[in-house]
């Protein structure tokens, strides 16, 4: 790193030692190199079905601390801060998802003695409700989309639809990966999906509320890295375009964001500091928009207060190591850069690797890989928890791999990653990577045309026609 800042200087090795990683996967991975870079020590914590894992064989010490199921293990806090008792540790870095954004285990760390790397507990708490979110981007003078009021009554927002307009989004209050979202044309279809998001949100929550939103029908997914520290100083690090999703969920995402006027990429930048500021953040953390292609103006989605899967978009446009800065910042040291180091240089674009059938609706094919060859060359960087015979289990997440390449413009960076994934090689199970060729060559895509819905309005039928015209 480059342009230290005075008293950024002092090693993490002075201030921690030991960093417990409560999580699995290509996550797990990445958090232990990143340590390791930094001279830590680490133990990450498994389920059964994790043991034999990379992250296992990689960390410097490994706890199994329960069954294969997330609640019997990864969701575990107890579990979870005995073993970073047990093992020593100074520090727990969650990764994403499980608890990441649970602010009572983020509590619970506190007043065990352990350094929590991310937000802290009121900024994760504070946050982590929709609403609550919304209204700290209101008195922070980020635009927001015309909404209701939480509630769970139908008659209420029946109501407040009438005054937004149609169509109009139900949002879950608390949550995401769109659980608790749905699109609604007219007063009936909302009165008829309106039980089902609830109790869809009720289930996957524990927290029934929502709010309904205007809709935005050619809406893009832009979002802000930003990160702080616990001196007062907050720097963005610049934007991503994931807005290649299906069913909520994203399937490419790249920085910067395309088709962007300097003046608008410079006003979604500080709006997105003015909210970080706003919570005093003091980790890294996203600050996500949603950009309307018809008129160009965007407004405040959500905030998340933790490391985001497609982070290394970011690291590789600006040469910053977004982990590594994450640790530093916890152990208590300022940010080693300043907002004018902030430089992007060339385009990133991220391809998620998911073991998941795209000929049939995407669903989940776990398995076990019996080939991994992963694909390399100037400008690729493949972030997996990956090798021949890793079981993809059906307890959690897809995710087989990241790959990310980069390249001076956005037509080669878009040319370089397909080529990858021609290269790569994987066999045992079905996975997305032809979905993901297909994509990186669509006219839309190429174009800085692709919209939230448009994979699943458009994109996944597409590509299964064209796949049975050419068997």
């Amino acid at each position: 790193m480059t342009n230290s800042r005075a008293g950024s200087g002092t090693p993490v090795g002075a201030l921690l030692r030991r960093v417990l990683i409560a999580n699995r996967g290509e996550i797990a991975v990445r958090v232990i190199r990143a340590c390791r870079d930094l001279g830590l020590e680490t133990v990450v914590v498994t389920s059964d079905a994790d043991r034999d894992g990379l992250a296992a064989r990689l960390a410097d010490r490994a706890v199994c601390i329960g069954g294969a199921s997330a609640s019997q293990s990864y969701l575990n806090v107890d579990a979870v801060l005995a073993a970073a008792a047990g093992t020593g540790c100074d520090a727990v870095h969650p990764g994403y998802g499980f608890l990441s954004e649970n602010p009572g285990f983020a509590r619970r760390c506190g007043e065990e003695g352990l350094v929590f790397i991310g937000p802290n507990a009121r900024i994760v708490a504070g946050t982590g409700d929709k609403a609550a979110a919304r209204a700290i981007a209101q008195d922070a003078g980020v635009p927001t989309l015309v909404g209701s009021d939480i509630t769970d009554s139908p008659d209420a927002a029946v109501a407040a639809a009438k005054t937004i307009g149609y169509p109009a989004l139900i949002k879950a209050v608390a949550g995401g990966g769109g659980r608790g979202m749905s699109v609604v044309t007219d007063e009936a279809e909302l009165r008829r999906r309106l039980p089902t998001a609830i109790g869809e949100a009720t289930a996957a929550f524990g927290d029934g509320r929502i709010y309904v939103e205007k809709f935005i029908a050619r809406a893009r997914h832009i979002e802000v890295q930003v990160i702080g520290d616990k001196h007062g100083s907050v720097v963005h690090v610049g934007e991503r375009d994931c807005s290649a999703q299906r069913r909520h969920q994203k399937v490419i995402e790249e920085s910067p964001a395309p088709g962007l006027s300097e003046q608008q990429r410079n006003d979604i930048h500080e709006a997105a500091l003015r909210f970080s500021k706003a919570i005093e953040l003091d980790s890294a953390g996203t600050v996500e928009f949603v950009y309307d292609a018809d008129t160009g103006e965007f407004a405040f989605l959500e905030f998340n207060a933790r490391i985001q899967v497609e982070h290394p978009v970011s690291e590789m446009v600006s040469g910053i190591d977004l982990v590594a800065e994450q640790i530093r910042v916890a152990a208590g040291l300022p940010l080693s850069f300043r907002q004018h180091d902030v430089r992007a240089s060339g385009h990133a674009i991220e391809a998620r690797v998911m073991a998941e059938s795209p000929e049939r609706g995407f669903i989940p094919t776990p398995g076990t890989v019996t080939t991994w060859q992963p694909p390399s060359g100037m400008g690729i960087r493949v972030d997996s928890h990956c090798r021949a015979g890793t079981v993809i289990s059906p307890y959690y997440d897809s995710m087989i791999a990241k790959v990310i390449a980069h390249a001076p413009t956005r037509q080669e960076a878009a040319d370089k990653l397909t080529a990858a994934l021609t290269e790569i090689g994987v066999a045992g199970v079905e996975t997305t990577i032809p979905f993901s060729r297909y994509l990186l060559q669509h006219p839309a895509f190429r174009d800085g045309e692709i919209t939230t819905r448009w994979i699943d309005q458009v994109g996944a039928d597409d590509y299964r026609d064209n796949r049975e015209e050419t068997r």
